[in-house]
């Protein structure tokens, strides 16, 4: 088979006056704004390799694992994180978890990772190493969106 399978995570935080532009802002921050993102569900495929950015051409559709929030109320707290648990086994898969909520970025990462490894644990597969991405922000006029995500797609080497 030609090509590789590449994963990066990225977070980001966004604010203005309209939720939609908050949200491409904090897309931007992360790393994925120039892409059609498709929400995928939370599994790492085996033999993955993790890369520093998404290496695609901008426009192309980009399987993605992500959690997302916004609000405009003003003095709220809200985060997104996300964990990648890489398997020990290389033709093993890795699981990805996703978590928001009005935590700070911290709190966030660590309830991923934990998610993360029991999801592992269920399966039966050693974990190699946890990655994780988060963010959070204090809302303030307008709109603020955090966004955390891990980007998997084909490559070449």
């Amino acid at each position: 088979m030609e090509g590789d399978v590449k994963f990066t995570l990225g977070a980001g935080k966004g604010t203005a006056e309209e939720y939609i532009l908050a949200f491409d802002r904090a897309l931007r921050e992360a790393g994925f704004s120039d892409y059609n993102l498709l929400k995928v569900s939370s599994v790492l495929p085996a033999g993955a390799r993790l890369v520093s950015k998404v290496d695609m051409p901008k426009g192309s559709l980009l399987p993605i694992a992500f959690g997302e929030m916004a609000s405009d109320r003003k003095g709220d707290r809200i985060g997104a994180a996300v964990a990648v648990a890489v398997p020990e086994d290389p033709s093993a898969i890795g699981i990805i978890m996703e978590v928001t909520g009005r935590e700070d970025a911290e709190s966030l990462k660590e309830r991923a990772k934990r998610l993360a490894l029991k999801a592992m644990e269920d399966r039966g597969l050693k974990v190699k190493e946890v990655l994780t991405a988060g963010v959070d922000a204090l809302v303030g006029d307008g709109y603020t969106c955090v966004f955390a995500g891990v980007a998997i797609w084909k490559g070449r080497s």
